[in-house]
């Protein structure tokens, strides 16, 4: 399960250079609006310093983190809805995104251009939170306008769907994103079809000054006012994270201590995305292979099995589970099984984060 992320905010609040950290990319970034005129694509691995532990114990043939997908897009500006600036004509490229990360400008610097002049994160967060409603506005009516004649023609579906239409619609003609709207557990599930991108869960990324990386400033303080529904807020500094980036990762720890900071502000951003989307991660350890795979939280062996491969899932049998932590402390698999830490688990069992398996099935 591959993590998607799409970055969204205005032009020149340091959209591309979180994507540069991030990814190593190198996506082009300026001092003017709409320097990125092209989605930006970049695949980074999820740091776990467990995997590499494990690669100390095991000594495999090869090490495979997991991974993120990382879109970022042209600027919003006011108005891209209608199809004012450039990023209107990508936000297809983030509809598929499992969640979506808001840069918002939260630093005073008069050499680098604001496209509204002066600096007030509420007012842009508006603006971009705006547009996105504008645009999924723009997706429901296109959607009602094909359901109406069925829905008249008795269609249970298809009336059901334009009810829930009419409810995601009024929600969001009262300036208020999907993701704050009360729904049954089956209005989620038929909503999900819409594909609307206020749906998907935020992470609001304040981009700071480097006095203000580990407390926030007085932007910050009236953004996070600002914000009444259930989102991640991190306090990052593109600035930095570009100098770090640049570094040997020895020369990174000095530095981050000497910042006062345990990980850096991409390392914070990408376990917030996991918090955010309920992800965690289980092991495969072999000779061959010492591999992370990304699940959601709660989920049971067999759809655990069937991330790897669907035929894992269909011919599920069992599953051989140890913790990470007692492989760690009994050093390899022979040892966890001799002191009955290796446990043997069925279709029921609940995969924990850093559970070390192996899937036993037959197709």
């Amino acid at each position: 399960m591959a993590l998607q992320a799409g970055i969204v905010g205005l032009p020149n609040v340091g959209k591309s250079t979180l994507f540069n950290c991030l990814s190593n990319a190198q996506a082009q970034s300026a001092n003017f609006p709409f320097c990125t005129i092209e989605p930006n694509v970049g695949t980074i691995t999820v740091p776990d310093d467990r995997l590499w532990k494990l690669e100390s114990l095991v000594n495999p043939e090869r090490v495979m983190p997991t991974t993120i997908e990382i879109v970022d897009i042209a600027g919003l500006v006011k108005g891209a809805s209608k199809g004012e600036g450039l990023g209107n004509q990508f936000l297809a490229n983030i509809r598929n995104t499992n969640a979506i990360i808001h840069v918002v400008r939260c630093f005073d610097d008069p050499n680098i251009i604001h496209v509204d002049v002066t600096i007030d994160p509420v007012r842009d967060k508006e603006i971009i939170d705006t547009e996105l409603q504008l645009k999924d506005l723009e997706t429901l009516e296109t959607r009602m306008q094909k359901l109406h004649k069925i829905a008249k023609s008795g269609d249970k579906s298809a009336a059901k769907q334009v009810e829930l239409i009419e409810k995601a619609t009024a929600h969001l003609e009262s300036g208020k994103s999907i993701r704050s709207l009360d729904m049954e557990s089956d209005e989620l599930e038929l909503m999900e079809t819409f594909q609307l991108i206020t749906s998907k869960p935020v992470m609001y990324v304040c981009n700071v000054d480097e006095a203000s990386v580990i407390s926030g400033n007085h932007y910050t303080k009236q953004l996070t006012a600002s914000i009444d529904e259930n989102a991640e807020i991190l306090f990052i500094s593109a600035a930095i994270e570009a100098d770090i980036a640049t570094m040997e990762r020895d020369d990174q720890i000095m530095f981050l201590e000497e910042m006062g900071l345990e990980v850096s502000g991409v390392g914070r951003l990408i376990k917030s995305a996991y918090h955010l989307l309920n992800y965690c991660t289980y092991f495969t350890a072999g000779e061959k292979e010492v591999r992370a795979w990304t699940i959601t939280e709660g989920i049971k062996a067999p759809q655990a099995a069937g991330v790897i491969h669907t035929d894992f899932e269909k011919g599920f049998i069992r599953a051989e589970v140890m913790a990470y932590d007692d492989f760690v402390e009994h050093g390899s698999e022979a040892a966890c099984r001799e002191v009955g830490k290796l446990r043997v688990e069925g279709k029921e069992y609940v995969v924990k984060d850093g559970d070390i398996m192996h899937f036993r099935f037959n197709v």
